[in-house]
């Protein structure tokens, strides 16, 4: 599919609007209309939330019908739930997509009138508060030093895909793979799992995933990044489980002093901890990694800056060490 990236004219037809005669009367309130019938499943509570009457909101549906000359709301009459035809989902999906796009030319247009080189915004995640976005943003500031850095953090990457979407953010990190949306992404690395313990407990004796399982274990409560080791030990034929679990690291690691048990944490997660807890190495256990990306809307036109912060990100990420010399082997010594 061709994208416009502001230069040029190529493919001018692929981006000439689509204009079916019956459709253009077709307005945003009308799809919102859909979408909040859709969602409440009632045209009175869809009234109550866009802030219209009732009868608003059935003339808003009928135009929509009229327009794309099909039935796309099921209304049984009574007390029984509304719901969409086959095509009122399918015209509600493009619908969402209409919206995403709005978002995104909005976004493009604020930065533009805030000015092109005036900041970036970028998402992260706890896990990632330790030292390699702060090397990321150090490396872009030296090579971007007139752009302003507005770094959003939340527990985990799937509200940042959401902002991601709507525009809200400009570049965000993100676990891999990606679900479905408008999205490009380069991989950065791929982040391996370690055991966080007391300082000076002991170590597994066989180091295997069996006696792992059967440690009391302190989990993150929204880590997507997780779930390829959750995954592994259910293939394993075990089943994780948390006696607690925590959205932020350092709450995890004063649970963890305080003796209420171990976590498996991917090991970014762990670098600024302190050295009341020792993080052991888990690779005679063969379990997978927490691949990471840079992740940006691929429907907005990318930004010079927002390109330089994702370039930056790879080269840093490409010079990680892998093994940290601070990392011990999990395993009890024979």
């Amino acid at each position: 599919m061709a994208r416009y990236d502001g230069h040029g004219t190529d493919s001018a037809g692929a981006r000439r609007l689509f204009r079916p005669e019956r459709w253009l009367g077709i307005e945003l309130r009308h799809l919102a209309a859909l979408e909040a019938v859709a969602e409440e499943a009632s045209f009175n509570r869809a009234a109550t939330r866009l802030g219209y009457t009732q009868s608003a909101i059935s003339q808003q549906i009928a135009g929509l019908e009229r327009a794309v000359g099909q039935r796309l709301i099921e209304r049984p009459g009574g007390p029984s739930r509304v719901a969409l035809t086959p095509a009122g989902r399918l015209l509600l999906v493009h619908a969402q997509t209409i919206g995403a796009r709005l978002a995104a030319a909005y976004a493009d247009l604020a930065a533009m009138e805030r000015g092109a080189l005036g900041s970036i915004r970028v998402g992260s995640f706890h896990t990632l508060g330790g030292k390699l976005v702060s090397q990321i943003l150090a490396s872009f500031d030296r090579l971007w030093p007139d752009v302003t850095v507005d770094l959003v953090e939340v527990a985990g990457d799937r509200e940042l895909l959401v902002l991601l979407g709507q525009g809200e953010l400009d570049v965000a990190f993100a676990h891999l793979p990606l679900p479905a949306g408008p999205f490009d992404s380069t991989p950065l690395l791929a982040d391996e799992f370690v055991l966080v313990v007391p300082r000076g407990a002991g170590r597994l004796a066989r180091g295997s995933i069996e006696e792992l399982a059967k440690l009391t274990l302190i989990g993150l409560r929204s880590c997507r990044g997780c779930d390829p080791l959750l995954a592994h030990a259910r293939a394993c034929g075990l089943e994780l489980q948390f006696a607690h679990q925590a959205d932020s690291v350092r709450t995890i690691e004063g649970m963890i002093v305080a003796g209420l048990g171990s976590a498996v944490l991917p090991h970014l997660a762990t670098e600024l901890m302190s050295n009341e807890v020792e993080i052991l190495d888990l690779g005679a256990l063969d379990l997978p990694r927490r691949p990471l990306a840079a992740v940006w809307n691929a429907d907005r036109i990318t930004a010079a800056p927002t390109a330089g912060f994702v370039d930056a990100a790879r080269a840093v990420s490409s010079r990680r060490r892998r093994r940290p010399s601070r990392l011990r082997a999990a395993e009890a010594a024979a």
